[in-house]
């Protein structure tokens, strides 16, 4: 029998609109200018709104880099750099570890395992482990800070067929930035385990192509019916309050590239020109205004 989830109210978690209240963030790291590699530009993702930063901490890892929040008990962004030899690489990696709490992150912020046991829901990768270049960093791509709560539907469907698009199109380009969270709307949020962990109303994937010379985002929404599309940068930051790519000029987020289409259930996709345009409109129903 699954666990019953529960409503939370905004406002009696301290969340607003937009997300987390109260600014005050801390930030754990091993020195953040170290790892430019995750970011376009040099420069991590920038939180447009400081609420956000409550109780936040900056993990960085061999592969990718996480903010984790708190609040939410989950991430607020996980940035990575997939090139064509860390595809090839992964792609040899059996994939095989144990998802586990981030012993990196105050105990108090923590999310475990018992919150998502028995919720209907499953732990879902950010940054994905299918990613990941070599044992070592699956290993770290298993930390709970890099998950959030996803339908069984969505994960295992159209969202699995997104990030193989996604390694697709870095192996064909060479190079791509992603940074991948989740979005919190509504006037109540559902939330799973003893922690309380929050389950987002929908999860996003936002692409810096430097071969395309341009940026997307697909957007999901976190239902047993899942559908997809693809915004602009720009609306995903009107929307969240995150910007994936702060370095780059806001010409670039203006407009959507179009994306990988990506097949459901499948592991697969078909590509497209990443030159033709597609509109930003796309995928905005996704979002609750």
């Amino acid at each position: 029998m699954q666990a019953p989830s529960r409503l939370v109210s905004l406002a009696r978690v301290g969340l607003l609109a937009l997300g987390l209240s109260a600014a005050g963030g801390r930030v754990l790291l091993a020195e953040a200018p170290a790892y430019p590699q995750f970011f376009a530009g040099g420069q991590p993702p920038a939180l447009v709104n400081s609420r956000l930063a409550q109780r936040t901490t900056l993990l960085c890892n061999d592969a990718y880099a996480v903010l984790a929040s708190g609040v939410t008990h989950g991430a607020i962004w996980s940035a990575e750099r997939p090139t064509a030899a860390t595809v090839a690489a992964a792609r040899d990696t059996v994939r095989e570890s144990q998802f586990y709490p981030d012993p990196r992150l105050p105990a108090a912020d923590q999310a475990h395992l018992e919150d998502y046991r028995r919720s209907g829901f499953d732990r879902g990768h950010m940054t994905p482990s299918g990613d990941m270049p070599d044992w070592q960093a699956q290993q770290q791509s298993f930390s709970l800070a890099n998950m959030v709560p996803q339908s069984p539907e969505l994960n295992r469907g159209i969202w699995a067929g997104i990030e193989t698009a996604v390694r697709d199109l870095a192996a064909g380009e060479g190079e791509l930035y992603v940074v991948t969270g989740p979005a919190f709307q509504g006037q109540q949020l559902q939330s799973i385990g003893p922690g309380g962990v929050l389950v987002p109303s929908a999860t996003w994937k936002a692409i810096y192509s430097p071969h395309a010379g341009g940026t997307g985002v697909y957007v999901c929404a976190n239902t047993s019916k899942p559908r997809c599309g693809v915004v602009s940068v720009a609306t995903l930051i009107s929307m969240v309050a995150v910007d994936p790519f702060p370095a780059l000029p806001a010409s670039m987020k203006e407009a959507a590239i179009a994306l990988p289409t990506a097949e459901a259930g499948r592991h697969g996709s078909r590509r497209r020109s990443p030159r033709q345009r597609q509109p930003a409109s796309l995928a905005e129903p996704v979002f609750d205004r």
